[in-house]
């Protein structure tokens, strides 16, 4: 990391800062791929908004509750509750009329590490 002071115009490199260590445990093809895709799932706000509404409850939401705290109409949800589901955040079961979704933690802890 380059750092100046007002003073000094000379640059002064941490090596520590600037040589991040490669991970160990490089991804396969495979990994990379699905990690790709559960990112871009996260990557629309509506979409992160979902899956924390999600997350913080303590299982299962149905689909008719994510409507109003989303602001976006019933289609709108249920098309992005789809890639969500198609990414492998999320699980989905009917039930009758109604749907309900939960969160995958396996999947969200992938993630997780993957950043950490």
């Amino acid at each position: 990391m380059a750092t100046r002071t007002k003073t000094d115009t000379r640059i002064v490199i941490d090596p520590v800062a600037c040589c991040t260590p490669v991970r160990a445990d490089a991804l396969d093809a495979a990994q990379a791929e699905l990690l790709a895709q559960s990112f871009a799932a996260l990557a629309d706000p509506i979409r992160l908004r979902l899956l924390s509404f999600i997350t913080s409850t303590a299982g299962e939401v149905c689909a008719c509750d994510l409507v109003e705290p989303s602001g976006r109409s019933q289609p709108t949800v249920s098309h992005h509750m789809k890639i969500l589901v198609d990414a492998g955040l999320v699980e989905r079961e009917k039930r009758g009329l109604w749907v309900w979704y939960r969160a995958v933690p396996s999947r969200l802890d992938a993630l997780r590490a993957v950043l950490g």
